[in-house]
Formats: C-alpha cells, sequence, structure tokens
C-alpha cells in the first residue's frame, strides 16, 4: 500500500458500492481476501482506499468507482485531516477557474513537481484576491509544497470532477459533504433561512451593496447575497474563515468587481474592520456564550444602546452590527427567543425601540436552523442617523405556529414545521410580505408612521401573523417583543363566520355518519375458507409487492415535476402526501403508487391498510410501508384490504424486535373465494372505510367547534345568547 494513502470507513465502502453497512459487515465475515484494516478502531475500521476498489472490482461489485465518491474518499481520507484537504482544494479550484491555461500547464508533470510549483503558483491567485500574505488576518495562507504533495491526486481528482460538474459545484458538493459528516462540529445556517435573510436586506430602503458577517461560520449568508460590490467577513476559527473565503471567491465573479475581504479573528475582542460602515450586516451569532469580553470589553464605544450583561452577549452583536451600519442601512441578525424577553436586557431592549434601531422581530417556526426545537427570532435593524426620524411602531411578525384551514382537510398545514420539512416558500412570502408592507407603510420619507390614523396595521397587519405595534405600548416594565405575547393567535375556529362554517360542516359530517353507519350485524358461525397467504399469490402472479424507500427520482420521474411522497404517518393518518423526495441519494428510482394499490406500514404493529384513490396515485411509496398491487381479474383490492386488517390476521404475522413490532405481509392470510364473492366482501369493507373517514372528520371538525367556542366566548366575539 502507498505511504500515505487514503483510508475509507465501513460506510465510506458502502457508499461507494452502493449497499448498506450491513452488507459491508457481511463481506468481511464471508471473504478471506477482504482487504484487512489499516487503521481506525477495533468497532470503526478504516481500510485502504486502492485495496478496497481492487477488491470491489475483483467480486464484481463496482465496475468503476464514481468520480465523486473517489475525490471524496480522498478528501474525508487525507492524511494531513478533511478540512486542510478541503482548502487546498478550493485553492486549486480558484486557480482552475481564473487560470484554466496555467492549471493545464503544471500537471503533466511528477506529483513532487507539481507540488512545488502549485505553490508558487497558488500564491499569485491567493494575492490577487485576498491580499498580501503579510496581512493581518488573511483568512487564506498559501500551502507550502511539502503540504500540497499529499494533496495531489486528490487536486487532479477534483480538477477532473470540476470539467463535467462546475468548479463552484463542485467545491460546495465537497464543502456540503463535509459539513454534513461533522453535523455537531459546525453551527450551519441553513440555505432557506440564508436566502430569506438575505432578501430582507434586500428589500430594504438602501439597496444591499456592501455587505459583512462578523461571524461568518460557513459563509452561507453571504454566499446568498446577489450581485454585491463588497463583502467582508470575519471567522474567529481559522479553517473556517479559509473555507468561507474560498467558498465566496468562487462564488463570486472571475473579474473580481465584488471587493472581498475575510479576516481570522475574535470579532467583539479584535474588530478586523474598526472603521467600516455597510449598507448591510448579516450574522448568525454564537448563542449564550459567557466568554464573549464582558470584562475587558466595559467602556467600548460600540455599546451605544447600553452595556450588555455578561449573559446577554446576543445584545452585544446586534450593538457591534449596528456599529458597522452606515445611515438607514439594515442589518438582519438571528437570534434566540429569550432575547427578546431576558430582563438583564429590557434596557438595551428599550433604548433601540426609543431610537427607532430595531424595526422588527420575527419569530420563525421549530426547525429553521439549530437548535432545531427552539422557534428562533430574525431581528431586522436599521442604521439610525440624523436624517432619520426613529419610526413609533415595530414590526411583529409570528411563523412560529402552523395556520390550519378548517375547510382544506387535515393536512392543510401552513407551513409544515420540523427539522428537514420546513416551507420555506410559506415562511418566506409571509415573512416578506409583511416587511414590504410595513416599510411601504411604517417608513415615510421620514421614517415617521404615516398619516393614516388608526391605519396603523395596514396591509402588514394579519391576525396572529403580524402586527405594527406602536412603540409605546412595549415599553413597559419588562420591555418583551416576544411575537407570541402581541400577537395572540386567532380563534380555534378561524374566527366568528368560520366558526359557524364549521359547525355547519359538523351537522353535515354527523348527519352522514348516521346514513353510513353499518346496518344490523348478521351473526353465523365461524368460517372455515381455504387460505392462503400474500406471499402464495404473489408467486402465482396474483398481486405485486414492492417496499417503500427514498428514491431520488431518477429514471422514468420527470425532474421538473416534484413527486410527493406519501409517508407512514399519512397512512395512519388517512392524510394526503406530505413527504418529499430527496435532492440528493442514491441512484434510486421511487415506487409510484397506482389506483388500486394497498399499502400497509411494516412497523407498529397496527391493523392499518389503505387502498388508494385517485388523488393519491401517483405519489412515492415512503420508508417503512409496503404495497400489494392485486391483479384486478383475480383479486379485488378492497376484499384485500377488508382482510389485511383482521387482528388475529396481524397477529400471526408480526414479529417482535427489542423496541418495535414489525409485519410481515407475506405471512398474511386470505380466504380463496371467488371474485364475485370478493366484490360482495370489498363493497362492506368499503362502505366499513366511508364511515372510519368520517367519524375522523367528524372528531377533528367536533374539536375545532369546541375550542373555537372557548376562544369565541372568552374574548367576546361569541355571546352567551
Amino acid at each position: 500500500m502507498p505511504e500515505n494513502s487514503t483510508e475509507v470507513t465501513a460506510a465510506g465502502i458502502a457508499r461507494l458500492a452502493g449497499v448498506g453497512r450491513a452488507a459491508v459487515s457481511n463481506w468481511r465475515r464471508r471473504h478471506a481476501d477482504f482487504p484487512k484494516p489499516v487503521g481506525g478502531t477495533e468497532t470503526s475500521p478504516s481500510f485502504a482506499l486502492p485495496e478496497v476498489e481492487q477488491w470491489l472490482r475483483d467480486q464484481g461489485k463496482l465496475a468503476e468507482v464514481p468520480l465523486r465518491e473517489r475525490v471524496w474518499q480522498q478528501l474525508a481520507g487525507h492524511p494531513a485531516g478533511a478540512v486542510p484537504a478541503l482548502v487546498h482544494t478550493g485553492c486549486a479550484l480558484l486557480l482552475l477557474r481564473n487560470s484554466p491555461t496555467a492549471w493545464q500547464e503544471i500537471t503533466p508533470v511528477s506529483d513532487e513537481a507539481m507540488a512545488g510549483v502549485l505553490s508558487l503558483v497558488l500564491n499569485d491567485v491567493l494575492t490577487v484576491r485576498f491580499g498580501p500574505a503579510v496581512e493581518a488576518g488573511r483568512a487564506v495562507r498559501t500551502p507550502s509544497r511539502a503540504e500540497l504533495l499529499p494533496s495531489i491526486p486528490l487536486l487532479r481528482g477534483a480538477a477532473e470532477l470540476a470539467a463535467g460538474a462546475g468548479v463552484r459545484q463542485t467545491f460546495e458538493f465537497l464543502l456540503g459533504r463535509q459539513l454534513d459528516a461533522n453535523p455537531r462540529q459546525y453551527t450551519l445556517t441553513p440555505p432557506g433561512l440564508a436566502e430569506l435573510m438575505a432578501a430582507l436586506v434586500e428589500t430594504g430602503k438602501r439597496p444591499a451593496r456592501t455587505v459583512l458577517d462578523p461571524a461568518a461560520g460557513t459563509g452561507a449568508l453571504l454566499s446568498a447575497v446577489g450581485r454585491p460590490a463588497a463583502l467582508y467577513a470575519q471567522e474567529a476559527d481559522p479553517d473556517l474563515a479559509a473555507l468561507t473565503a474560498l467558498r465566496l471567491a468562487l462564488h463570486t465573479g472571475t473579474d473580481n468587481s465584488c471587493a472581498l475581504a475575510v479576516r481570522t479573528g475574535d470579532t467583539l475582542r479584535a474588530d478586523a474592520f474598526p472603521q467600516l460602515a455597510v449598507d448591510a450586516v448579516l450574522c448568525h451569532p454564537p448563542f449564550n456564550e459567557r466568554n464573549w469580553g464582558h470584562d475587558e470589553l466595559a467602556y467600548d464605544p460600540r455599546w451605544e444602546y447600553g452595556f450588555p450583561a455578561r449573559t446577554e452577549s446576543e445584545l452585544a452583536w446586534v450593538q457591534h452590527a449596528l456599529a458597522h451600519l452606515r445611515e438607514g442601512g439594515t442589518a438582519v441578525l438571528l437570534m434566540p427567543p429569550a432575547a427578546a424577553s431576558r430582563r438583564s436586557g429590557r434596557r438595551i431592549r428599550a433604548d433601540l425601540l426609543r431610537r427607532g434601531a430595531l424595526r422588527a422581530v420575527i419569530a420563525l417556526p421549530a426547525g429553521a436552523a439549530p437548535p432545531y426545537g427552539i422557534p428562533l427570532h430574525l431581528w431586522v435593524l436599521r442604521g439610525p442617523g440624523s436624517g432619520l426620524h426613529p419610526s413609533p411602531e415595530l414590526l411583529l411578525v409570528d411563523t412560529a405556529e402552523p395556520s390550519e384551514s378548517p375547510s382544506a382537510g387535515p393536512a392543510a398545514t401552513v407551513p409544515s414545521g420540523g427539522r428537514d420539512r420546513l416551507d420555506w416558500q410559506a415562511v418566506r412570502s409571509a415573512v416578506l410580505g409583511a416587511w414590504q408592507s410595513f416599510q411601504g407603510e411604517g417608513e415615510g420619507e421620514h421614517g415617521g408612521a404615516g398619516e393614516s390614523g388608526g391605519e396603523d396595521a395596514g396591509r402588514s397587519a394579519r391576525p396572529g401573523v403580524s402586527r405594527a405595534v406602536p412603540v409605546i405600548e412595549l415599553l413597559d416594565d419588562d420591555v418583551d417583543l416576544a411575537p407570541a405575547r402581541h400577537l395572540p393567535p386567532p380563534a380555534a375556529g378561524g374566527g366568528p363566520a368560520e366558526l359557524v362554517r364549521v359547525r355547519e360542516r359538523l351537522t353535515e359530517t354527523l348527519g352522514l355518519t348516521g346514513t353510513l353507519t353499518p346496518p344490523a350485524v348478521t351473526l353465523s358461525d365461524p368460517a372455515h375458507w381455504p387460505l392462503t397467504t400474500v406471499g402464495e399469490l404473489a408467486r402465482a402472479g396474483a398481486l405485486q409487492l414492492r417496499t417503500g424507500g427514498s428514491g431520488t427520482g431518477t429514471g422514468s420521474v420527470p425532474a421538473q415535476a416534484p413527486v410527493p411522497v406519501l409517508t407512514e404517518h399519512d397512512v395512519l393518518g388517512s392524510t394526503a402526501p406530505s413527504g418529499s423526495l430527496p435532492v440528493d441519494g442514491p441512484p434510486e428510482e421511487p415506487v409510484l403508487v397506482e389506483t388500486g394499490d394497498v399499502v400497509v406500514p411494516v412497523l407498529g404493529g397496527g391493523s392499518v391498510a389503505r387502498v388508494i384513490d385517485e388523488a393519491t396515485a401517483g405519489a412515492a411509496l415512503g420508508r417503512n410501508l409496503q404495497l400489494l398491487r392485486p391483479d384486478p381479474a383475480a383479486l379485488d383490492p378492497w376484499f384485500l384490504a377488508g382482510f389485511l386488517r383482521g387482528t388475529a390476521n396481524n397477529r400471526q404475522a408480526s414479529s417482535y424486535a427489542s423496541t418495535a413490532t414489525r409485519l410481515d405481509a407475506r405471512r398474511l392470510q386470505l380466504p380463496r373465494l371467488p371474485l364475485a364473492e370478493q366484490q360482495r366482501y370489498g363493497e362492506r369493507f368499503r362502505s366499513l372505510a366511508e364511515f372510519e373517514d368520517a367519524l375522523r372528520l367528524a372528531g377533528r371538525l367536533g374539536g375545532q367547534l369546541v375550542q373555537g367556542m372557548y376562544d369565541g366566548l372568552t374574548d367576546g366575539t361569541v355571546t352567551p345568547g
């Protein structure tokens, strides 16, 4: 094995071969010639990548390692570590983009010769983009020949990958893989949130041509800014600062029309841009930091609105952002919700309001950014100045609670909350709509609230979602700016008029349940039918069995048509498909459901079977679901679904693991009956399903009506009479 050869873990081998990790474990046990570990630990060994590739080819399990996987494995197993390897890759990609001729001239030589020449060439490229190497705090240091030598095979592979995928896309792919592989090491700003924050500053009164991020992290916020003239960033972690600088350099054009300055250092203690004034500041600061410099920064001139307490590090970042704003500039900071209500920060919050610096507080849904279980806030600030008058209003927006439409069915929730399932389009529409309306109404030419008299809410007011609140109402003993405190949600029934419609619909549904109630039960002795199993029917061709997964939509699924995913939750709750296909993953074609298919959950041990109707047909089958597709000439789908729901049938077909019950659909039993008799049973099973759906809807509407009545009686919109 070559010295400093790239190593790969079992998970990496599984990714290379397109199999699960269990398959790799089986290969190690069953094949004596499987490569021996060369590193790692006993529980997580690592293997030499060239040996693994050769073994996979010899076994016919891999015709050729995909290029992107080869490059990633070389980066992940780099002897110096993944982050230095990624920095070297970013430098090489920057050279490849800015001077492809120079790259072509130095690549034909040996690795040793290429490392020496590349170090010299990279120094020129980095100096042009980031300034002289002697400049204090320059984020990207020129790697030496010795540092580059182990990276040369990786850089050759990355250049080959960039020839097809693009330079910026290649770096984003490798950076994304590194972030995904180490989720606890980095505090990430999701793309949807970054785009929303950038849109808030770009829709301000002053175009955001110069933008600063004083806690740049991985550079996600500045990457979301469209067509800036200058980008400034500072990051305390040297590795992150280097990655951010390269990411922004590859994101901006080759003409260097966008000035770029990325510095390394502690922003609050050692500001790298002390005299800088910009059009906009974007910031995702670290939360709940006690060691932010409270003792040594007591007399810092940035604390124009008050000296932050030791527990209020976020308010120090707020004032740092304001100190770098030009008059009328906009800053958007991601903040923990406690910063809006902690008593230790009330005096600073009050002064921010009195002087018109704080313009909006926006509550986001839980899952918007780490920590994912907390509904974080966005603070929108404006740089005050002598030519601007403080606005007497603060915009409060609350997208943290989903809004439901009682007439749209149980799946109509906007936005759908939760990590990885957040409806960013709905959040963006609600936030930007309220912000743009507020600017048009609340911030006139002189920054006043306008002369609209009682129309202080205007278009920016939506019950329970947004409202322009007079500052005087907020300047009490607590100065609590949490939107939920000042935007009480609308009544559960959607207001008095909607409450009437809910009651009418409940009455109609209750009447329907009366007509659907099963007729009098006719008793008889237990039947002794000849039985068959689903497995036997599948072998005979009477039905097909398919298992749900997480395909990426390759193959017959058009790329431009987003495919909804029928999830396990949707089957259990009898709701519309609510999932979505992943944008990245193994090239697996999803299983699309058709009308007449029967879908059963694999886990949980419950007796549930759903017959697919025309409205659900075309959705992809999600994880932990199994599809039974009957031949209509041999099996009636409702007959099949009905007998699958029998309690005794499910009990005998279930197996038990340590924490869950698993259903083996092949062991489910059906009676052997003629098709006409199946259809007779099928009609009864169909009517039972309709009755069940009506009961479920009546229960939901009844709960909505009851809560709506409580809310209406307590807020005065409904009278006892």
